[in-house]
C-alpha cells in the first residue's frame, strides 16, 4: 500500500546536440514534461512523451498539462494504492490520453519500488541487469552522410542500426548502408509515412536483408499493414497503432506484422506495457523498447521495462550522451558495446538534478490534495 501525498509537475525545455528529421520533420530540441509524487518519504519520478503538436499520435503538450492539472492529478492525490495497477484501474474510466495517464502510472511505479527498496526492473519481472540497444538515426542530406553516421555508431558498438526513411528517401540510403555494412542487424522506421500504393516501394527493401519495416503505413490502422505484410518477406513492426494489449492481440491475430515496438507511455504505462509484452510472447512475436527522445528519467524507465524477457531486440535506448549536453539526471546512462547497465538502486535507480530542473524549468508547479 502506498499513498500520494503530493505531486509536482515541471517542465523543460533541452535543446539536441544533432538535427534529427523524420517523416513527421525536423527536431532540433525536446520539451520535456516531468511529474514527480510524493509520498512516504520518497519520491517517484516520471516523463511525458507526448509532443507540441499531435504528429505522433493525438496527444500534446498542453492537453496533456490540462488533464493531469484538472483531471488526473486530483483524482489519486491523497489517495492511498495497493499498486500501481490499482491506480492504474483508477485511471482506467478515462478514454484516450494514455500517455498523459502514463505519466501518473510510471512515476507512481518508481514510488512504489522506492518505497519497497527494490528496482523498478525487478518488479516489472524483469531478469537482466544490462540490455542490448540499438541506434535510431534520422535522415541525412546524403548517402554519403548517411553512411558515415551508422559507421560511427557501427564502430561504437549498438547492436542495431535504424534508419528513418519517407517516401523519396528509402530504397537508395538502405542499399548504401547495406553495401557498406552488409553484416549488421539493419531496420527501417517509415513512422507512417507510406500507403498500399508505396507496396512495390516497400517491397524493393526485402533485397536489404532487413530485421524488420517499422510502421510504414496509418498510424491507427491494423487492416492494412495485414494486406502489405502478406506482400513482404521482411517482417512488419508496429508502433504507433498498437495502443493496449487489445491492439497487440488485434495485430498479430490479423498478420499485421511479426514484431512490436514496446513504448511504455504509448500504450499507458508499466503495466499494460507488460501487457503487451505478454501478448506478443504468446504469439511468438519478439518486442523492443522504442524511445522518444527521453531525457534520462524516461531512459531509465525504458531500460528497467527492457528487462523483461520477451525484449529479444535491441532497443531505442543508446547512451544518453548522444542526446544531451546536459541530462536532467544526476546519474550517466551510457551503453558499452551495445550493452546499456541497468541503473542500481530502488526505483529507476537516478536521482533528478534539481539544481538544474529548477534553474531551467518553465513551468514549476505543486499540488495537494
Amino acid at each position: 500500500m502506498f499513498t500520494i501525498e503530493s505531486a509536482e509537475l515541471l517542465v523543460v525545455r533541452l535543446p539536441l546536440k544533432f538535427r534529427f528529421e523524420t517523416s513527421f520533420g525536423v527536431q532540433t530540441e525536446k520539451v520535456v514534461p516531468l511529474l514527480v509524487l510524493h509520498g512516504g518519504g520518497v519520491q517517484g519520478v516520471s516523463e511525458g512523451t507526448m509532443e507540441f503538436a499531435p504528429m505522433y499520435r493525438e496527444e500534446t503538450i498542453a492537453g496533456a498539462l490540462h488533464l493531469l492539472r484538472e483531471v488526473f492529478l486530483p483524482r489519486v492525490l491523497g489517495k492511498s494504492f495497493a499498486n500501481p495497477e490499482a491506480l492504474h484501474d483508477a485511471l482506467g474510466s478515462f478514454r484516450g490520453n494514455r500517455m498523459a495517464r502514463a505519466m501518473v502510472e510510471m512515476a507512481a511505479w518508481d514510488l512504489w519500488a522506492r518505497q519497497l527498496g527494490v528496482p523498478l526492473g525487478q518488479l516489472l519481472g524483469g531478469r537482466r541487469n544490462a540490455v542490448e540497444v540499438g541506434v535510431s538515426l534520422g535522415i541525412q542530406p546524403d548517402e554519403t552522410a548517411t553512411v558515415d553516421v551508422v559507421r560511427r555508431h557501427v564502430e561504437q558498438g549498438y547492436r542495431r542500426i535504424k534508419l528513418k526513411i519517407k517516401p523519396g528517401w528509402d530504397v537508395q540510403p538502405v542499399r548504401a548502408v547495406r553495401e557498406a555494412f552488409p553484416d549488421i542487424r539493419l531496420t527501417v522506421d517509415a513512422n507512417s509515412a507510406y500507403t498500399l500504393a508505396d507496396t512495390g516501394r516497400l517491397r524493393a527493401l526485402d533485397a536489404f536483408g532487413l530485421t524488420y519495416i517499422e510502421q510504414p503505413l496509418a498510424w491507427d490502422d491494423l487492416v492494412d499493414h495485414a494486406q502489405l505484410q502478406g506482400r513482404l518477406s521482411t517482417p512488419l513492426c508496429l508502433d504507433e497503432s498498437v495502443a493496449s494489449a487489445q491492439d497487440a492481440r488485434k495485430g498479430l491475430a490479423l498478420g499485421s506484422g511479426g514484431v512490436v515496438n514496446v513504448k511504455v507511455a504509448r500504450v499507458g504505462g508499466h503495466a499494460e506495457a507488460r501487457r503487451v509484452h505478454d501478448v506478443a510472447q504468446a504469439f511468438g512475436a519478439p518486442v523492443w523498447c522504442g524511445g522518444m527522445l527521453e531525457s534520462g528519467i524516461g531512459r531509465a524507465h525504458n531500460i528497467h521495462l527492457s528487462t523483461l524477457p520477451n525484449f529479444t531486440l535491441p532497443g531505442d535506448t543508446s547512451s544518453a550522451s548522444r542526446y544531451w549536453e546536459k541530462d536532467v539526471i544526476l546519474e550517466e546512462l551510457e551503453a558499452t558495446d551495445g550493452l546499456m547497465p541497468v541503473p542500481q538502486g530502488p526505483g529507476t535507480g537516478v536521482t533528478l538534478d534539481r539544481e538544474f530542473v529548477s534553474r531551467v524549468a518553465e513551468v514549476q508547479e505543486e499540488f495537494r490534495a
